[in-house]
């Protein structure tokens, strides 16, 4: 059986460091900063990243080029592996249908996942094909199970500031203007395809209150044969706030004593341009086991 090399984009958090570490691949995700193009964990840190975007640097995503991704997969196909490509969810970027697309060359060797997913959530999925590949499972096989399960997820998000939804053409200034006059923080979720408004609130404390209690509920209903097989395991994520997602993990692990927090990590940069710094999010995730 061919040997499997896993491949994902850097909207998973997994860093260049830690990807050598594991022996996989990142995919580093552009960026336009004021005009010049950057990447993440090249050339563009999160400290970085952060001080052009609360300088009001002008800022957009964009996406590999189709040059990037093809001369990393000719490499990697050179000593007989096939690939298992994971990419953001088909649902926030067009990366994964642009990988669909070139994959369609490479006559079955490139596998490419329509994961549906992104930070940790995409995370535990690469840590999965990695599993699946050490089983002996094919590239073809890893896909399947990836796509089988990519909705057992969850991600609920709240949002300091509303300042770069309304940046980036998510919400009017009308309305932006008066949730901040309100003081309104909205809680976000991306369940698999893409990001929608979940709830209203006026204090962190609330938004936290809100989070785990949507993840509470999930673990009793969508999740809760996986929750009672000990295949369930819940994230922090976060954008330049470090010291609050240290904290809301110890009342995770004080609310659900039973099932691990793994990890606490930055969210995607890709998700930060249009959320801002602040916000806090949580995630509740299937594992394979």
């Amino acid at each position: 059986m061919a040997n499997i090399k896993i491949v994902t984009d850097s909207n998973s958090g997994i860093t260049q460091a830690e990807a050598k570490e594991l022996g996989i691949f990142v995919v580093p995700m552009p960026f336009l900063i004021n005009g010049e193009e950057y990447f993440e964990d090249i050339n563009l840190t999160q400290k970085e990243f952060y001080e052009h975007l609360q300088g009001d640097a002008a800022v957009s995503t964009s996406q590999p080029s189709a040059v990037t991704v093809t001369e990393l997969w000719d490499e990697l196909l050179k000593d007989g592996s096939d690939v298992v490509h994971i990419p953001m969810s088909s649902g926030l970027s067009e990366t994964c249908h642009t990988a669909q697309n070139l994959a369609k060359d490479y006559n079955g060797r490139v596998q490419v996942v329509d994961n549906q997913r992104i930070s940790v959530t995409l995370k535990q999925s690469v840590l999965d094909a990695l599993k699946l590949a050490e089983a002996g499972k094919s590239a073809a096989e890893i896909k399947e199970y990836l796509e089988s399960t990519k909705f057992d997820s969850s991600i609920y998000i709240s949002l300091d500031t509303l300042k770069y939804l309304k940046k980036g053409g998510r919400l009017t200034p009308a309305a932006a203007l008066i949730g901040t006059i309100l003081k309104i923080k909205p809680v976000l979720q991306i369940q698999g395809e893409k990001l929608d408004a979940f709830r209203k609130v006026h204090s962190l404390k609330q938004a936290k209150n809100e989070m785990i209690n949507a993840i509470r509920n999930d673990l009793a209903t969508r999740f809760k044969t996986y929750l009672d097989a000990g295949e369930m395991t819940i994230s922090v994520a976060h954008t330049n706030n470090y010291e609050e997602a240290e904290t809301f993990k110890k009342e995770l692990e004080a609310v659900f004593p039973k099932i691990p927090v793994t990890y606490v990590d930055p969210l995607s940069l890709s998700v930060s341009c249009h959320i801002g710094p602040g916000a806090l999010a949580v995630t509740a995730t299937r594992i394979l086991k």
